[in-house]
């Protein structure tokens, strides 16, 4: 899928709120699709490790996450042109609506603020994984077991294949993945992979 279209208001200087959808809504207008609520600000911080700021983000967000009856799903510190954007990704078995994200945003905004995990200023954005989304920990392909996923390849393998697919089976210890596609049972190392998905979104045009 691809990334965003923004809907949005600034209402304090260097701050706002914004509705994101995935731009394949605005080309298809259809109504399951990914959506994010963000709330930008310039917050400053202590801690410069990104990988330790967000094991440290996550560390704060999963008790509000939870205690809201949520799962978190990821937490990424990524950058995008000139500005950085810390992703905070929860999920629930029923769809998110935009009053959930907004109100985890409100909830977990002071504690971000206190704990001060980042080293510079940053957007802070709160949304659901939605359609195709990406695994990135090992708990994900726990919770995924038995359902379609696809992966991408990093380089051709000796078949010169980069894109598989298949029922995903697990994650082993050394963290190899295996996918099954009817009599083809597929294994690789996700470290080989650019991205592993649920691939819930192949018919999305049909």
């Amino acid at each position: 899928m691809g990334f965003f279209a923004v809907w949005g208001l600034h209402f304090v200087r260097g701050c706002g709120i914004f509705l994101l959808f995935d731009d394949d809504f605005m080309e298809s207008g259809l109504s399951k699709v990914r959506f994010l609520f963000m709330m930008g600000a310039n917050f400053m911080a202590k801690q410069q490790n990104s990988g330790g700021a967000v094991k440290t983000v996550e560390a704060l967000a999963r008790p509000v996450v939870e205690g809201m009856g949520l799962r978190l799903w990821d937490v990424r510190f990524e950058k995008e042109g000139p500005d950085w954007f810390l992703r905070i990704l929860i999920d629930r078995d029923e769809p998110l609506d935009t009053d959930t994200c907004e109100a985890f945003s409100r909830a977990i905004d002071p504690i971000l603020d206190e704990a001060a995990p980042i080293d510079q200023s940053y957007y802070l954005e709160v949304g659901s994984p939605g359609l195709g989304r990406r695994l990135t920990r090992p708990e994900h392909y726990e919770a995924l077991k038995g359902q379609k996923c696809a992966a991408h390849l990093i380089r051709p393998d000796e078949a010169g294949r980069r894109d598989i697919e298949g029922i995903l089976q697990g994650l082993d210890a050394d963290g190899n993945a295996t996918l099954v596609n009817g009599e083809e049972t597929y294994t690789f190392p996700v470290k080989m992979a650019g991205y592993v998905k649920l691939y819930d979104d192949e018919n999305l045009f049909d």
